[in-house]
């Protein structure tokens, strides 16, 4: 294996590993506090748990697990999670300081997330492009892509 090939590998596991670590500590809350839409209360140690389908995603129709996504809501605007597999995972982790949502304009998806919590919905399962937008913030707005 060439010493690049190497590398990359040890990259992309350590984004890998980032990833999941910053997404415990997004969940990660006190009893009673909220945390994630999707979490669990662990009976161990009563903090909620990752839901396994957030981290691989919702099944498509060719029995793979669609891959999961991450909007990041930041100066009260959407960022570009790219095209969007049908039926994948979205997550919405809100970096502001106010609650949004991410409201599809046809009503296909609804998601409420409150200063610093991340939330997730499933993706629509018909390819197209879906508008959606803030119901509490009229001038954001973006398009979920499903290819």
């Amino acid at each position: 294996m060439s010493l690049i090939r190497a590398r990359g590998r040890r990259l992309a596991a350590v984004a890998f590993l980032t990833g999941v670590a910053a997404l415990g500590a997004a969940g990660c809350s006190a009893p009673g506090e909220g945390g994630p839409s999707t979490a669990q209360a662990s009976p161990a140690h009563g903090h909620p748990t990752m839901d396994p389908g957030m981290a691989m995603g919702t099944p498509t129709g060719n029995g793979m697990p669609a891959a999961a996504v991450t909007i990041h809501i930041r100066g009260s605007a959407y960022s570009d999670p790219g095209p969007v597999a049908p039926g994948a995972t979205v997550t919405v982790m809100n970096m502001d300081s106010q609650t949004h949502t991410v409201t599809a304009d046809d009503g296909s998806f609804h998601a409420v997330a409150a200063p610093g919590e991340s939330v997730a919905f499933t993706a629509p399962t018909m390819p197209g492009t879906y508008p959606y937008h803030c119901e509490y913030h009229p001038g954001m707005h973006a398009a979920l892509t499903i290819q």
